[in-house]
């Protein structure tokens, strides 16, 4: 299908009381199932504009719709609930909770989006499940799961639950904003293998965002900053 999952036109944004435009994207793309890395230098507007796909910013004009929907005619609340229900996140720094469980962690989303709560199992053993099969196929034992604080997980292990917590329930978007940036070589490898694999069971699309350009030969498709402020498609 060529349905578009991220589609803007013309996008405009700068900060509050910044006479200098940060982000002038004339047009931009991404079709369903597709794998897309991002790669710009720090400070380019690489987080901005995934904020702005995200509903965590609103554009200061243009168009950007994201699974049809325009993010800008949505109210602040209802931008929350289309994030929660559509998009998962990896963030660079994990954002985990240290006062839940690892599984809990993982399960977070579900709380807030009865549409991948019911993706992710019909009762709440099945969403536990299927919380647990993602932390096993990302590489974590189901004792470690159960057994272990986050604050004790090694850092690619954290990355893991990072990554089960964007992926359960289906969304239909994942969103990776520097995912990798405090992993080693081979932990890079491996994470990026299993979130492909990941994402082609769940259908997700996957914008990868990074500024490491070695990261580029894992992906199909692939753009830069600059290329989008110089119209892609």
């Amino acid at each position: 299908m060529d349905e578009a999952i991220i589609d803007l036109n013309n996008l405009c944004f700068r900060w509050k009381n910044s006479g200098s435009m940060l982000l002038d994207i004339p047009q931009f793309r991404m079709k369903q199932h597709e794998h897309v890395f991002l790669q710009g230098p720090s400070g380019c507007g690489k987080s901005t504009l995934l904020a702005l796909v995200g509903g965590i910013l609103i554009l200061e004009s243009g168009s950007l719709k994201v699974l049809g929907q325009e993010i800008s005619d949505l109210s602040r609340s209802g931008r929350d609930i289309f994030r929660v229900d559509h998009i998962g996140f990896i963030f660079q720094l994990f954002n985990l909770l240290p006062y839940l469980s690892i599984e809990e962690n993982v399960m977070l989303p579900l709380r807030f989006s009865s549409i991948r709560a019911k993706r992710a199992g019909r009762t709440k053993l099945d969403r536990i499940n299927e919380a647990r099969r993602l932390l096993k196929d990302l590489g974590l034992e189901e004792q470690q799961a159960e057994n272990s604080p986050v604050i004790e997980l090694s850092v690619g292990q954290q990355q893991r639950v990072a990554a089960a917590r964007a992926l359960i329930g289906s969304p239909e978007l994942i969103i990776a904003d520097e995912p990798t940036s405090s992993l080693d070589a081979d932990l890079r490898h491996s994470f990026l293998e299993l979130i492909f694999e990941e994402c082609k069971k769940s259908g997700s699309t996957l914008l990868f965002v990074s500024h490491d350009s070695s990261l580029s030969d894992y992906f199909s498709s692939k753009a830069s900053m600059e290329d989008l402020k110089n119209t892609i498609n």
